[in-house]
């Protein structure tokens, strides 16, 4: 079986229809999903925040290249429009990881080359596995102990929504 760990934010339009849309499509290969977090956009260009949050998800069929592809066809589905790099968008799907895959292609570099300094993927992932642990410069480092290396205004910029309503499945 073929387990990803995907990163889904959006900050255009209906960002919980966005982020719900990404839950649906997977069905029954969705293993779990976070709580949605509010997230300060990342990469120093002006836009109101995100809503993000991660999901685990598994497929017989799938390698990496598909989770790929499944992600970019939901963004393509949600409208999403490449302008600015971290400019705002109505939906951004993230592969991390899938099984221990390292790829430098620069269409597909895995484990995902930023995630371990982004709060917005290290808090959600910790809620769904704890004990999850990420390739960074050829070490497996725990998730957690990624989170606690980022600082504190990183970690603050990102907020756990608590309303039942913000539940993606």
């Amino acid at each position: 079986m073929t387990r990803a760990v995907l990163s889904i934010g959006s900050n255009i339009g209906d960002s919980l229809a966005h982020l719900r849309s990404v839950t649906a499509e997977l069905g029954s290969r969705l293993v779990v999903c976070s709580p949605v977090y509010r997230s300060a956009p990342w990469g120093g260009v002006e836009q109101q925040d995100f809503l993000n949050a991660v999901v685990v998800a598994e497929d017989d069929g799938f390698d990496a290249w598909d989770w790929l592809s499944f992600g970019q066809r939901l963004e393509e589905a949600a409208d999403r429009v490449r302008v600015q790099r971290w400019g705002p968008r109505s939906l951004d799907v993230d592969v991390i990881v899938c099984e221990d895959v390292i790829s430098d292609d620069p269409r597909l570099i895995l484990p995902h080359p930023r995630a371990h300094e982004r709060a917005f993927v290290l808090l959600p992932w910790l809620d769904v596995e704890p004990d999850a642990t990420l390739r960074v410069g050829g070490d497996d480092v725990p998730v957690s102990e990624l989170l606690a290396r980022s600082s504190a205004e990183e970690r603050a910029g990102v907020v756990r929504l608590d309303g039942s309503g913000d539940r993606l499945w």
